[in-house]
């Protein structure tokens, strides 16, 4: 089954007209030389050759940013497979559509070298007509993003039809999916008003340029928000949990933990992790007790009906 992916094309989709008419998708990252012998399966396998030779690179830039681009440019050269579908803003407020028709090609010389070949519709899809889930997703920062999980809602734009709403749970770990449609918009909700939080108080969410801490990704699944303290010295993953979580989410994050502590942290930063559900319970208590570095929050959300 074809796969659909957001691709920024330039800051500020500053290649995008030419991508569309010289057919093609592409990336630099300050990483000049051919790729095809070193695209391994596995991106991490890619980030840990390559992420030393970006910061090299680029000197002043952290390790997470350049595990960032790392793992965008191998999901633009390798990740994405021929025939899944491509969408990349035009910088005007719609989106070109194209589906992927090669491997990946080196075109020295050029700003992004590292290119797949796209044959591109010709509709595009205004912003306008996708759903408020769909445009939190595509709008997000960063180079790449899977949006594979509105594939009903796409499919729909790229024919013409309106879409429809949809308010259903796949994650095996919610066991309350009557809560988690009221409270499907949470993530986008606890990142606008960070600042307001608890947690806004000492971490900032990760934000670099074209980068941000929102669905980072690692190798077993991407992490809701990656936050850094405000004196660097700590990184913290952010899992949510949308209605009454199990507790399965506490081997998930972990498993998000090691993976930033192995690959992503610099030698003086400490990991920690906070998990964000509607309430916990013994199972989560018991498994958080002998887990000191993962913390728990409830929330609260409230709607009321008001006769007027």
């Amino acid at each position: 089954m074809k796969s659909f992916y957001r691709v920024m094309l330039g800051q500020g989709s500053m290649y995008a007209q030419e991508c569309r008419e010289q057919g093609y998708i592409g990336a630099g990252f300050d990483i000049n030389q051919d790729l095809s012998n070193s695209l391994p399966e596995e991106w991490r396998k890619f980030n840990k050759q390559f992420i030393p030779i970006y910061l090299e690179a680029n000197p002043g830039k952290s390790k997470i940013s350049a595990g960032l681009r790392c793992g965008a440019l191998w999901t633009i050269c390798k990740g994405i497979m021929i025939g899944d579908i491509i969408l990349s803003p035009d910088g005007k407020g719609k989106y070109f559509v194209g589906e992927v028709q090669s491997e990946y090609r080196f075109v020295p010389g050029v700003d992004q070298p590292h290119q797949r070949q796209v044959n591109w519709f010709e509709e595009k899809i205004d912003r306008s007509e996708m759903s408020d889930s769909l445009k939190n997703s595509t709008g997000s920062i960063g180079t790449v993003s899977q949006i594979s999980k509105y594939r009903e809602e796409l499919e729909g734009l790229i024919k013409g039809d309106a879409p429809k709403p949809v308010l259903i749970s796949t994650d095996e770990t919610i066991e309350d999916p009557a809560v988690f449609a009221l409270e499907k918009h949470l993530e986008d909700f606890l990142v606008a008003n960070w600042s307001q939080t608890p947690l806004g108080r000492e971490y900032d969410i990760y934000q670099e340029e074209d980068n941000f801490g929102r669905q980072f990704p690692t190798d077993t699944g991407p992490i809701d928000i990656l936050a850094i303290s405000k004196d660097k010295n700590e990184i913290l993953v952010v899992e949510l949990k949308k209605g009454r979580a199990s507790d399965s989410v506490v081997g998930q994050i972990q498993r998000y933990m090691g993976y930033i502590a192995e690959v992503i942290a610099e030698e003086h930063q400490r990991v920690s992790g906070v998990i964000i559900a509607l309430e916990d319970d013994l199972r989560i208590r018991r498994a958080l007790k002998v887990a000191p570095n993962i913390e728990f929050y409830r929330y609260e959300v409230r709607f009321d009906l008001i006769k007027a």
